[in-house]
């Protein structure tokens, strides 16, 4: 169906879903992307796709097979496409997929007794937040928990940053901190605070156990009270002047060392 600027309802809805005004649904942008949410199973509500791509056999192929089950598609110009384009530059197709949504018994369902879980707390930049998703994803990880105050690991920028792995990984969202902690103290699962301020390094602790990575804000970090309830505190040592590294290359960093001991 082809959508012009006064078939406004799709179109409507699709700004509604980018702004972050209907929390039930989710925009995906950019070919790649909206091939890995089909892989991953979303449940796929409407496509939206320029006529110039819809000429290239990859998407056409994509379009062809999302029309199959979404209740709602339809060509747009490539100046509509803009208009409501999370990018600069239009990247050609946007999909709205419900939410991924999951319960703290299914979270406690998908893991196992070797879980490597990722705590983000009150990280506000949804790039880095992404950023450490895709990584805790390669590296591993059997899921990750957001608490409240952190970015939506789904918002377009979070999800361009994870590039696929918030489709994949168990998120399990809005988790009060002390909540989130104790629930991984129930299940045996070592909290492991990383902080410039430990006296122990990232390699001195036993990654092997289950265990929960807990990374705060880049500007504040963590309080001496958030770090005291865990079990771990641990520093990445750093030479000269520098204080502190980004946390999603942090992140990296301290869960690939997790991976490296888990063989």
């Amino acid at each position: 169906m082809k959508i012009t600027s006064r078939d406004n309802s799709l179109l409507r809805h699709a700004r509604a879903v980018r702004d972050g005004k209907d929390n039930e649904s989710i925009f995906v942008e950019g070919l790649r992307l909206c091939e890995e949410a089909v892989r991953s199973k979303l449940k796929i509500e409407a496509v939206i796709y320029s006529d110039r791509i819809a000429q290239k056999d990859r998407a056409a192929r994509l379009i062809q097979e999302i029309e199959k089950t979404a209740a709602k598609s339809g060509s747009v110009s490539e100046k509509l496409l803009a208009s409501i384009s999370y990018t600069k530059t239009p990247q050609g197709i946007i999909v709205l997929a419900a939410r991924p949504t999951i319960s703290e018994k299914e979270f406690a369902l998908r893991q196992t007794d070797k879980s490597l879980l990722v705590i983000l707390h009150r990280i506000n930049n949804p790039v880095n937040l992404g950023a450490i998703l895709r990584t805790a994803e390669a590296a591993g990880a059997t899921g990750a928990l957001t608490t409240a105050g952190t970015t939506d690991p789904f918002s377009p920028k979070s999800l361009r940053g994870a590039m696929g792995a918030a489709f994949r990984l168990p998120i399990w969202t809005e988790v009060d901190y002390a909540r989130a902690v104790d629930w991984c103290r129930s299940r045996s699962i070592e909290t492991i605070c990383a902080t410039a301020k430990a006296k122990r390094s990232y390699t001195e602790v036993d990654w092997r156990q289950p265990a929960a990575l807990i990374l705060g804000a880049e500007s504040a970090g963590l309080s001496a009270e958030e770090i005291a309830v865990a079990n771990e505190a641990i520093r990445i040592p750093m030479k000269g002047s520098t204080e502190s590294l980004n946390v999603a290359v942090a992140a990296g960093i301290l869960l690939y060392e997790a991976h490296r001991q888990r063989g």
